[in-house]
């Protein structure tokens, strides 16, 4: 499979993991639900490293390897606590077309230290995202 694909799949669990996450942060605190997810996350994920054979290959990651990959835990970490906390107070169909700005951050940043280049193209496709995330968002 390729990018494409994948990219779909990934989004399809995405729009998955918010209706189900709506159903269960009801009346549960919004941190004691990310952190039940995350522990499935984590269990999911080694299961899929060990059944994969990569485990191993742990004990060769470079020290900023290991400092990036940190640092983007934490920050997967900070979007799942407010994106949970968004989800108890308000609807799914609302919530989650405004995370999906990410997309518009992501464009930003990669330009900025990544070196990517921030074309007529993916600034059209930005603004669009972002126009849509705040119709989406209003009443």
């Amino acid at each position: 499979m390729n990018w494409l694909t994948w990219s779909l799949l990934s989004a399809f669990f995405a729009g998955l993991t918010a209706v189900l996450a709506k159903v269960g942060v009801t009346g549960v605190d919004s941190n004691l639900a990310t952190a039940v997810r995350t522990t499935v996350v984590l269990g999911f994920a080694w299961l899929v490293v060990l059944l994969t054979g990569v485990g191993g290959e742990v004990t060769g990651l470079s020290r900023r390897t290991w400092v990036y990959l940190l640092a983007s835990g934490i920050a997967t970490g900070l979007s799942w606590l407010c994106y949970f906390r968004a989800l108890q107070l308000g609807e799914a169909s609302r919530v989650a077309p405004v995370d999906k700005l990410s997309v518009v951050f992501v464009l930003v940043l990669a330009a900025l230290f990544l070196r990517e280049p921030l074309t007529l193209k993916t600034g059209l496709g930005a603004a669009l995202i972002t126009a849509g995330s705040v119709v989406m968002a209003l009443r």
